[in-house]
């Protein structure tokens, strides 16, 4: 082996480890937001807050995040990603209403337990949250709605509907999905209330899609 060889291998370790420890620290400030914006919103945030939590200079937050805001859209895209992409995976493989009803509720119970944190991050940021972090979690509630709509059309009894029914309909079924959500964050460690709110939510979007499969669309 070379010496010019050992020098590039030596010189690409450096490079990976120095890129793990940005990704730890750009992990750690994300994490470190979340828990201090977990009585507050991100817009009574400083950067000088989350980076005393992590333990680093100021000016070493701009090394990971343009601002406050710009930390607040990663933790809207990261909140909605996985979740967004195993409804679609339900949807997509079965198509059959009550399926669909039961995996999907089923994933986002599972989802809320897992990343609490991340949902009540979503849920009071959509109400008192900067201004672009308001947008970016409006987008992308829409863009369930878009996918779902674009989904739905497959099924049988929605194939002569109009794109216009077929957002209402969307709509309808996201609002119900984020309602559930929202309610079993404001009843944690209370299985008993937990299950009765689960079942109301199933029962709820099988009356929508009762009434939904009756529907004749106007075009």
């Amino acid at each position: 082996m070379t010496v010019h060889t050992c020098a590039l291998i030596k010189s690409a370790l450096v490079t990976e480890t120095r890129g793990e420890r940005k990704e730890r620290t750009r992990r750690a400030i994300l994490d470190a937001a979340l828990q201090l914006c977990e009585d507050s919103s991100l817009v009574a945030l400083s950067l000088r807050q989350v980076a005393k939590e992590v333990g680093i200079v100021p000016t070493a937050f701009y090394r990971h995040f343009d601002s406050i805001e710009a930390l607040g859209l990663e933790l809207v895209d990261e909140s909605f990603a996985s979740l967004r992409a195993m409804l679609l995976d339900v949807r997509r493989s079965d198509p059959d209403f009550d399926d669909i009803i039961d995996s999907s509720i089923g994933i986002l119970v599972e989802h809320v337990h897992q990343q609490r944190a991340h949902f009540r991050f979503i849920v009071r940021e959509r109400a008192a949250g900067p201004p672009r972090v308001r947008e970016a979690i409006n987008a992308a509630i829409e863009q369930f709605e878009k996918e779902l709509a674009t989904d739905l059309v497959r099924l049988t009894g929605t194939t002569t509907w109009s794109p216009e029914d077929l957002q209402i309909l969307s709509g309808l079924i996201v609002t119900a999905m984020v309602g559930l959500a929202e309610a079993i964050l404001r009843n944690p460690d209370r299985p008993d209330a937990e299950k009765a709110i689960v079942e109301g939510a199933r029962v709820q979007l099988r009356m929508v899609l009762v009434g939904a499969l009756n529907w004749r669309s106007k075009r």
